[in-house]
């Protein structure tokens, strides 16, 4: 018979057993289920959000490409989820054809491949018309955002309950009535618009908003020009004239532009004030007025879009269109243009502004003017020691005519024996005719012929003394330094003539048959002729020794380049000592017992004062030759 205290013992035990197997399952499930939620929670989270951002010109087309840069900065600042933007450039404003938007359409599927798209931002009125044409064939159920069109573009009626809009109102006349506040005075206004199909359309609101102002303006448009047109235009305006600059993405030719870019050319060209459209071209080259607000367009869109991702239905989000600022100009701009700031309209506000020199280097203001102090001394003292050095100068330059002179005379003393004796010759020639002449008068009747004849020879031979006495003359003439262009070939002639008595007088013979005709120099006449003569008289006394019939002086000539003549002046001495070569300019070297030593030493100072070189050399027959280089008058350069 079974105990009843041991059966209820077992079934007690087998209870506890199946409770602890239930418990331990649950807790199992209730772990396995929070580890889904989790992974769940987590793979959502890791998810973002889709953003398709829609361009219709491009990216470096303004004010589109700054609307969606600013919208772009906003979203993904704002969100507290991240956000992949996704940005498609259509440039369907300028498709010509239905046809031609198909590769864009297929391009958007296959980007967008396989993932949820969250929201479509079309970003002016040609994206959000290809936008609405196609979203049937791309996300039909996706709730799009339009961004940058004018209000006037996008009714309401086109708006679906999925869509939303951020709309420009944009007051066109107010952009005249800037130009004419500003400069009253203006007659002519410049329109700058492009060619295509989205400026056509803005051209012909332009047309009709500034119509009443036709006869108060004379209003030329440019949309019907090229790019290199328009610039000639805007370099040739009128007195009294402005530039008002719209829209420019294509000219007239098809040729697509950058706005910044042409905006810039505009500038460089204009000779005009240039007024723009919108915020993003100021400090730019526009003078400034009420702009479009393409910041403040993409801060609201950018907090409109983090709604409609939030899951409000766009349609209920009444935004209000973005109107006009505060009138902003860039101060440059103004003074460029003499555009007073009192013109201005109340509440302006005037970027760009130059601080003063005071508030920019207030130190180094005060740092320079006490240094002043300081540098005034000492430019005073440096104004002192350059009159003194002037005058030192022109003391130095008395004195190296003075000495120029006295070598001169030096010269001219050497010669005296040669000189008078050439003189002599036509004095004798004249006495002698003169005493024919005596006594052919007392013949009866008198030779008239012959007495003429006479006469003739005692003409001539006055004439040749006169000649002597004058290059005499000249050359010993004191006077300043007078440089005029000089023919080098007469200059040597002259100077031959000077020495033919002297080289008679030593049994010389002087060759100059190498001396070019018509080379000209800068110089003074008589220094010139100073410094051939020295090098001859040196050439002559170094062949004192030389068998005769070996004695010769040769003056040459030869261009060197095309910009440059040497001069050469060779013996057939004894030559120079190769220890004493590079001395004989220094002034006092002498090899002669009675030369003072300064012949050499003044051609070399007169030489280098009018831009040439001068240097002695030995010839390999025997003898020295002495080279000196002068600058060509009007040569044209090597």
């Amino acid at each position: 018979m079974p105990i009843l205290g041991q059966s209820d013992a077992g079934g007690t035990r087998r209870l506890c057993i199946w409770s602890f197997y239930v418990i331990t399952w649950a807790r199992a499930a209730l772990w396995g289920l929070a580890l889904l939620i989790v992974a769940t929670i987590d793979a959502h989270a890791a998810d973002p959000r889709r953003v398709l951002l829609l361009h219709a010109f491009g990216h470096p087309y303004s004010p589109w490409s700054d609307m969606a840069g600013s919208f772009h900065a906003e979203i993904i600042k704002r969100s507290p989820e991240p956000i992949d933007v996704y940005e498609v450039s259509l440039d369907t404003a300028r498709v010509r054809e239905p046809q031609d938007e198909m590769p864009f359409v297929d391009y958007i599927r296959a980007l967008l491949a396989g993932r949820k798209l969250d929201l479509i931002v079309p970003v002016g009125a040609p994206a959000a018309y290809f936008a609405q044409r196609y979203r049937p064939l791309m996300f039909a159920t996706t709730p799009m955002l339009i961004v940058g069109a004018d209000k006037r573009r996008i009714s309401d009626a086109a708006l679906t309950a999925n869509d939303a809009a951020i709309l420009l109102d944009l007051d066109l006349p107010a952009y005249l009535a800037n130009i004419l506040r500003l400069r009253p005075q203006t007659t002519d206004v410049a329109v700058v618009v492009g060619n295509s199909p989205v400026e056509r359309y803005w051209t012909s609101e332009l047309h009709r908003d500034f119509q009443p102002l036709a006869e108060r303006l004379n209003i030329t448009w440019f949309n019907d020009l090229t790019f290199d047109e328009m610039l000639t235009h805007a370099a040739a305006m009128p007195p009294q004239s402005a530039i008002f600059y719209f829209l420019l993405s294509e000219d007239a030719a098809g040729v697509p532009y950058s706005q910044d870019r042409a905006l810039e050319k505009f500038r460089e060209v204009a000779n005009a004030p240039i007024f723009g459209m919108g915020d993003y071209e100021l400090g730019r080259g526009i003078v400034g007025g009420p702009l479009m607000q393409t910041r403040a367009l993409g801060e609201q869109a950018a907090e409109v879009a983090l709604r409609i991702l939030k899951g409000e239905t766009p349609s209920r989000i009444n935004a209000p269109s973005v109107l006009f600022g505060v009138p902003m100009y860039d101060w440059r701009e103004l003074r460029r243009w003499g555009i007073s700031e009192d013109r201005l309209p109340q509440g302006s506000v005037v970027y760009f502004r130059g601080a003063t020199a005071w508030e920019q280097y207030r130190w180094h203001i005060m740092a320079t003017f006490s240094a002043m102090l300081l540098q005034g001394a000492i430019i005073t003292w440096l104004l002192v020691e350059r009159r003194r050095r002037l005058a030192a100068e022109v003391e130095s330059r008395r004195r190296m005519v003075e000495l120029a002179h006295i070598n001169r005379t030096a010269a001219a003393g050497a010669m005296s024996a040669s000189i008078a004796h050439e003189l002599n010759q036509p004095l004798g020639t004249i006495l002698s005719n003169a005493e024919a002449a005596e006594l052919l008068l007392d013949a009866s009747p008198p030779d008239l012929g012959q007495i003429k004849e006479i006469l003739i020879d005692i003409r001539l031979a006055d004439q040749r003394a006169g000649e002597i006495v004058t290059g005499l003359r000249g050359f010993l003439k004191r006077k300043e330094i007078e440089r005029q262009e000089i023919e080098l070939s007469e200059v040597i002639g002259n100077v031959v003539n000077l020495l033919d008595a002297e080289a008679r007088e030593r049994k010389v013979e002087i060759s100059f048959d190498n001396v070019q005709p018509a080379l000209f120099v800068r110089a003074d006449l008589v220094q010139l002729q100073q410094v051939l003569l020295n090098l001859a008289l040196n050439g002559m006394d170094a062949m004192r020794d030389s068998l005769l019939g070996r004695r010769r002086i040769t003056f040459e000539t030869a261009l060197v380049g095309s910009s440059t003549v040497e001069v050469s002046v060779a013996d057939t001495g004894h030559g120079i000592p190769s220890d004493k070569i590079k001395g004989v300019f220094e002034p006092f070297f002498t090899t002669k017992p009675d030369g003072m030593g300064l012949g050499l030493s003044i051609a070399h100072t007169i030489v280098q004062t009018y831009g040439g070189q001068i240097w002695a050399e030995n010839r390999l027959g025997g003898g020295a030759i002495f080279r000196f280089t002068l600058p060509l008058v009007n040569a044209k350069p090597a």
